[in-house]
């Protein structure tokens, strides 16, 4: 790209998500949001760029890179569209509904050179970055447990995937990339209340590759939403909310109370209680500057789509599990041995 020229962005998709894109691309520094297409139909616009019929269209008027923030089934064909016109782009999570599509993505963009990246947003969340950046200075010592709960009402419209590929791809990705570690094998039960195809609740028991313990709870059923990782290890334990972006550190107490009854309904010595002031920048905002950066040639923390590949499959392990009762070693697609299998209900 010659210097002082703005990228030229495209835009796939004008649903709820799509429409906080738009929003961000067309005051995006250097970017120029040139076009938008809806394979839905919506030709109304956000008065932020023309509105064009087709992919086709949107193509011929020159763009350098598009986000894709269709429906999760479209992802590949509208992917290997634009891999196939060299394109880079960035796609909503999950990067496919299948890891065979996901896969098919993956091998199109490496074969065209393409920046490409995945749109998994809670890796800008500030709350979950600075806890990343604490757990790798070794502030919790030794992590023992990863737990997230993610609940709230059902989203009408989601329709295409049900809960563990929209919502439970979150965590999945947040934990392996907060910890460092890739999971080795999940077990999962789900169950369907609001009378669709998909599942609309989940409960994951889980492990990574340090023997960390992980527990993912999602569902659309509450009208409670709660967006909650804790990570406890052998100094305390950490509490990231990232609807507020709020970071919590409870310690390990180095004193000991003499209060029998107290010591022993407390468990574990009490130390402080340290909520970190943090800036709180848009994490799509965020994503947006650091895809644009990827793209520009300059080194950038993007999410690649190898990494959304491997949380696809992870989200595929759950649905395996959650259908035949095992518990599935992750990049086998083979149950774990007698001893770790659950019984089928």
């Amino acid at each position: 790209m010659s210097a002082g020229r703005k990228l030229r962005a495209g835009l796939i998709g004008l649903g709820a998500m799509g429409r906080n894109h738009a929003r961000v691309l067309a005051g995006l520094d250097g970017v120029e949001l040139v076009g938008i297409v809806d394979p839905a139909g919506d030709t109304t616009g956000t008065l932020r760029a023309p509105v064009v019929p087709e992919l086709g269209d949107l193509l011929a008027l020159g763009v350098d890179y598009a986000v894709v923030a269709c429906p999760t089934a479209l992802h590949e064909q509208v992917g290997l569209e634009l891999a196939a016109n060299g394109v880079s782009a960035l796609i909503e999570k999950p990067l496919a509904q299948s890891v065979d599509a996901a896969l098919r993505l993956v091998e199109a963009f490496e074969a065209a050179s393409l920046v490409a990246g995945v749109g998994h947003i809670e890796r800008y969340n500030p709350a979950l970055q600075n806890l990343r950046t604490r757990l790798e200075a070794g502030e919790l010592g030794e992590v023992y447990q990863v737990v997230t709960r993610r609940q709230g009402p059902f989203p009408h419209r989601i329709a295409d995937v049900g809960v563990v590929m929209d919502l439970a791809t979150h965590d999945i990705d947040l934990t392996s990339w907060v910890t460092g570690q890739e999971y080795t094998s999940v077990s999962a039960r789900t169950v369907s209340r609001s009378g669709r195809l998909h599942e609309d609740m989940v409960a994951v028991v889980g492990q990574l590759a340090d023997g960390t313990m992980v527990n993912h709870l999602v569902n659309w059923l509450s009208p409670l939403k709660e967006r909650s990782t804790v990570i406890t290890g052998d100094r305390g334990c950490f509490i990231a909310d990232t609807l507020t972006a709020d970071l919590t550190f409870y310690a390990n107490g180095a004193i000991d109370t003499e209060w029998e009854a107290l010591r022993a309904f407390r468990g574990v010595a009490e130390g402080d209680m340290v909520r970190y002031a943090i800036p709180k920048r848009e994490p799509l905002l965020v994503e947006h500057e650091r895809f644009r950066d990827a793209v520009e040639g300059k080194e950038s923390d993007i999410v690649t789509l190898r990494q959304g590949l491997r949380t696809v499959e992870v989200a595929g392990a759950v649905l395996r599990s959650a259908t035949d009762g095992s518990t599935i070693a992750v990049g086998t697609g083979t149950p774990s041995p007698a001893g770790d299998t659950l019984s089928t209900r």
